[in-house]
């Protein structure tokens, strides 16, 4: 009997702290922008964990084990041209693979943009970045995280968000909700995979139609364009393409390269021959898959 009693609480300890790697960005009743409606989320799993419709934000948190980690750790958003989420590929696998370095990997679950369930729904996945950051920032103590060793990468449409973030991180887009968002949103440094980054020419068609629209003012093209808005103040930032991606012209890569250079900011570039659109961690080719000690080299330059 006793044995029961304690497996059962060591089953409850366990449950528990799995569930706690798992929080809602914002305390209920509070998500900005939202509207009241019946619309659910959809989850459909076909070789990747695709995501789409998202009604309540989160992130999904994977820290190393405490004598592995290095202190830092980088947000994560997955792409899916601002329509779904390729949560695992661009994600799960994303943050498990940072914590075989040693730095905590934070998926973000963030909104996609919608005319049916939000208010001014080009600002809804920054909403959800900046208020991610701020979280994180918030719980870095519990975390064995460093608050100035906070970066992100994100990846195709995620590479967009994070490149909002990392231009627009000090633009005011959502009203306090609690001690947290009196945090920097900041990222301290920033990692870009096959990123979108202009909304004019060389732009993806779908990731600017679903976030702003199909005939958006020039106005609104050129605040989400984000190689017009870096300043000496924008993240360190890390660069990956490839120079045949069909989907992602690698001039948004070179553009916001070039960008960074201007203002001074330190930043690295890999422009890869080959690996077209998404290739994610690359693990069954030899070479573009070299992207990730890439990244982490770069990471222990900053230190």
């Amino acid at each position: 009997m006793k044995n029961i009693f304690y497996s059962a609480l060591l089953f409850m300890a366990l449950t528990v702290q799995s569930q706690d790697t798992i929080m809602p960005l914002w305390p209920d009743g509070k998500i900005p922008n939202q509207l009241k409606t019946d619309e659910k989320e959809i989850h459909k799993n076909e070789g990747i964990l695709i995501i789409s419709k998202v009604q309540k934000p989160t992130i999904e948190v994977y820290l190393p084990s405490q004598r592995n980690a290095t202190g830092e750790a980088m947000l994560i958003f997955p792409g899916g041209g601002y329509a779904v989420l390729a949560y695992d590929w661009e994600g799960r696998d994303i943050a498990k693979f940072l914590n075989s370095k040693g730095i905590a990997g934070i998926v973000v679950k963030y909104r996609l943009p919608s005319d049916a369930t939000q208010t001014d729904k080009q600002n809804v996945p920054l909403i959800d970045a900046q208020r991610a950051m701020r979280l994180v920032r918030s719980k870095a103590e519990a975390w064995n995280i460093k608050k100035d060793k906070i970066g992100i990468i994100g990846f195709s449409a995620g590479g967009h968000l994070a490149s909002t973030l990392g231009t627009h991180f000090d633009e005011k887009v959502y009203a306090i909700v609690d001690e947290a968002d009196n945090e920097s949103a900041r990222p301290d440094f920033m990692a870009l995979g096959y990123p979108v980054i202009t909304f004019g020419l060389n732009t993806h068609g779908g990731s600017k139609k679903n976030l702003i629209g199909e005939n958006p003012s020039e106005a609104m093209v050129e605040h989400f364009s984000n190689e017009k808005h870096v300043s000496s103040n924008t993240p360190p930032t890390f660069l990956i393409h490839a120079a045949d991606d069909g989907a992602v012209p690698v001039e948004n890569s070179l553009l916001f390269f070039q960008a960074l250079r201007d203002n001074g900011v330190f930043a690295t570039m890999h422009i890869y021959p080959k690996g077209g659109h998404g290739f994610s961690l690359a693990r069954n080719d030899n070479h573009l898959r070299g992207w990730t000690e890439r990244l982490f080299e770069w990471i222990e330059s900053l230190r």
